[in-house]
Parts: C-alpha cells; structure tokens; sequence
C-alpha cells in the first residue's frame, strides 16, 4: 500500500481564498474590515517570518493587519498595556502574542490577559473550557487545521478509533477535544504511554504532535490509518515530522507531509477565527459550514 498524500497546502489556500470572500461580504455588511493585531517582542529569526507571513496573509484575506514591534527588553507593564489598548480597540477583532516570548516576561499572565473574545489562537482558559464543555468559543489553530483535514480525507468520523500522541495545550489536549466531539473514540497518549505500538495499531486516526523527529514507526499503524503529523524538527538542516514518513507511507491510507501538510492550515484557521470574531463582534451572521 501507498498512502495518498494529504495536501494541506492545497487546502489552506481554499480555505484562504473562502475567507477573503467572506470577509470582503463583511466589510461591505460592517462598513470595516476585520482586523487582526499581532505582537512581536524581540527579534527571534523565526517568529519574526512567522509574523511577517501572518501580515501578509492577512492583507491577502481582505482584512486589516495591525503589527506591533517590541524590544527584547521590553517589561512587562508595557506589554500588559498595550494588550489592555488592543482588547480596547474596536478595530481589533483578533489578538496574536507571538510566542515564545523573552525571559523576563510571564506568558501566561499576557496570554490570561487578552480577551477571550479576542482570543483567535484559542490559547485562554475560557475557550480551552469551551471547548472541553462545549460552548461556542475559539478553537487553537493548528488542531482546528488538522480536523479539516481529517474531515475532508474521510467525511463523518463518527465511530472511528483515534490516537492522538501529545498532550499539550497547544495541540493534543484541543485536537482529543475536537475528536470527541466528532464522534471518535479518542486515546490522548504521550510519550510515556505503555505499549503505545499497541495503542496506535488499532486506530483508523493517529495525530502526531510529540515533538520528536520520526518518533511513530510505520510498522506500528494498522494498514490502511490516515496519518496527520503535527512535528516539525529540523534535522541535519532539513525539516521532518513525528512520524517516520516512508515506513508509514507503505502502511497508512493517507498520511501528511512535513512540510506541506499542517503547516499551511495554521495561519489558514487563524484567519478564519479572525474573521468569526469579527461577525460575533458585530452580530452578524457567518455561515461556517461554507468556510
């Protein structure tokens, strides 16, 4: 068997282009454009394309991108300040500390800070509640990507054993949360699970997202499992994923590359959560379905 490569660079840019249609309806309906701000503390290599990326995804989307720059050295008062200023602001829809942020600076209480109503990377503990309840909030991005994906390679996933390896905030707690709410029956492993080969081969779903390069072996999927892989680790100057891709492309059914595979739907869900924030914000309806 060779696994059909899930595209999820094809797909983000679907999903992109259906919110910058959307979010052109809303600026015509609002009499504004949706608006997403992002902070950038330092001047960290990778945050720093990170966010330029945003900004021009963004502008590409029909909304309106607010970047704020701030020193290495900046205290955290006026960090705390300016997400007051930005919570404040009616042009702001969404709200992106980039992360990590420096030494000095508490994440979690600027991260406690933001409003939760602003809160598009889902990273709060009232949207982390919920969702785990689920009420209607903001989902983080990367998991949020991953259930489109998983839900355009098979349809209703009502039924199907998953196994998500990881339990981070970020990733595997929200994406174990998103499963069950589909219907799956749903394992949140790591890497000290017992027999966690045992665990994976009875599963049609295995998310990835450990945080270490080829972790998941081929020979521990059961034939024909779609694969998504969360990881991204630079090895030997190149990037590779949690899974060990070429033994689990002669297993699974359908697996995602690194790159190309999640990557591209994370900046792609930001988007779409700035564009739901904008319309709760301003009561209008969004039919999400159509995203």
């Amino acid at each position: 068997m060779t696994a059909e490569i899930i595209d999820g660079k094809a797909f983000a840019a679907g999903l992109r282009a259906r919110v910058g249609e959307a979010a052109a309806a809303f600026a015509a309906q609002a009499g504004r454009k949706a608006g997403l701000a992002v902070v950038l503390v330092g001047e960290d290599p990778a945050s720093s394309v990170y966010v330029r990326s945003k900004g021009k995804a963004t502008l590409a989307a029909n909304m309106a991108s607010f970047e704020h720059r701030l020193p290495a050295d900046t205290d955290q008062a006026t960090l705390i300040a300016l997400v007051d200023q930005l919570n404040a602001d009616p042009a702001v829809d969404g709200i992106l500390v980039q992360l990590p942020l420096p030494a000095q600076l508490d994440e979690q209480a600027v991260l406690l800070r933001i409003d939760p109503d602003k809160d598009v990377d889902g990273f709060h503990p009232v949207n982390a509640g919920r969702l785990a309840t689920g009420i209607e909030g903001f989902v983080p991005c990367t998991p949020l990507g991953c259930l489109m994906l998983l839900k355009d390679q098979l349809g209703d996933l009502s039924g199907l054993d998953a196994v998500v390896i990881g339990r981070s905030n970020i990733v595997g707690k929200p994406m174990a949360a998103l499963l069950t709410q589909a219907s799956c029956t749903v394992t949140l492993a790591h890497s000290r699970t017992r027999d966690l080969p045992g665990h994976v081969a009875r599963a049609d779903i295995v998310v990835a997202a450990v945080g270490r390069a080829g972790f998941v072996k081929g020979e521990w999927l059961k034939p024909g499992a779609t694969v998504i892989d969360v990881g991204i680790n630079r090895v030997d100057g190149a990037l590779t994923g949690d899974v060990e891709f070429d033994s689990a492309a002669s297993v699974a059914g359908a697996i995602t590359p690194v790159p190309g595979g999640v990557g591209p739907m994370t900046i792609a869900c930001l988007l779409r959560n700035t564009l739901v924030a904008a319309h709760r914000r301003e009561g209008l309806a969004l039919d999400l379905a159509a995203l």
